[in-house]
């Protein structure tokens, strides 16, 4: 469980969280059957820090991230958002200060882009969809210059921009509600190491110029080193080790955390 030294109280607070599905039957009589995605999880994630999930695939990374932002209704335990229950049960509108208070970028860029937008309506759809107030055609155009795209493809398409450019427009997206969490599923997977390298950077600036708290899942280490102060090691649905990155990646304490860093590539961002 991320931790902080000051004795703050974390941001998003975690406990008990379980999520099980019911499983395809394969007898017409007998109790029901279930999967479990996640058991038991605990986290803390403190404001202003950064938090790295890693594991095999299946391991319950995304059922994690899905249950602390409100997108899924655990089966057990909690989640707190800076001393206010989440309740994924409620209704949407019920649920707009949490989606006012966090922003996501997913792994594939251009899935989660609608290609009969313009990327205009894209990136401000948060704006209206949150009743937020303001000139919001400027803050699009704002946002867009933020990651490094130029305020007039704000007219433009999806299918007009490169890979790395998409990500860029989801990113945009992903902020431009001045979220105080970025939540990342593999943002960075589908890019090649250039982009991948641009991107993370664009990701570090934001962070230090907005003060964003972030939980990234990533099955890439250099990734999860390079921008993540804490990281948590899942398997089976259950986080197996956690703790400050520099320690858990260099001195694992776990057998499975040692086979899991020896059995992925790792690959330094900065490098290229």
């Amino acid at each position: 469980m991320a931790s902080s030294t000051s004795g703050a109280q974390p941001l998003i607070r975690a406990r008990g969280l379980t999520r099980r599905y019911p499983a395809p039957k394969t007898r017409l009589f007998g109790p029901k059957a279930f999967t479990t995605a996640l058991e038991d999880a605990d986290l803390d994630v403190f404001a202003g820090t950064s938090v790295g999930i890693i594991g095999e695939s299946g391991s319950g990374k995304s059922t994690l991230v899905r249950l602390l932002l409100g997108l899924d209704t655990p089966t057990a335990g909690t989640v707190e958002f800076d001393g206010r229950k989440v309740d994924a049960a409620a209704s949407a509108r019920s649920l707009h200060w949490l989606r006012r208070e966090t922003g996501m970028v997913f792994q594939d860029p251009y899935a989660s882009l609608d290609p009969r937008m313009s990327v205009g309506r894209i990136v401000g759809e948060p704006l209206w969809a949150l009743g937020i107030d303001g000139d919001r055609r400027a803050r699009v155009r704002e946002v867009l210059e933020d990651v490094g795209l130029e305020a007039s493809m704000a007219d433009r398409f999806p299918h007009e921009f490169s890979g790395g450019q998409r990500q860029r427009i989801a990113l945009a997206r992903a902020i431009v509600h001045r979220p105080r969490v970025l939540v990342g599923d593999e943002p960075l997977s589908a890019l090649d190491v250039t982009v991948r390298a641009q991107i993370l950077a664009l990701i570090t600036e934001l962070r230090q110029r907005d003060g964003l708290t972030l939980v990234m899942v990533s099955h890439d280490i250099g990734i999860v080193q390079n921008l993540c102060d804490e990281v948590v090691v899942m398997k089976d649905g259950r986080i197996v080790e956690d703790g400050p990155t520099e320690k858990v990646l260099m001195q694992p304490q776990v057998a499975y955390t040692r086979r899991l860093l020896a059995s992925i590539p790792v690959i330094d961002p900065g490098g290229v």
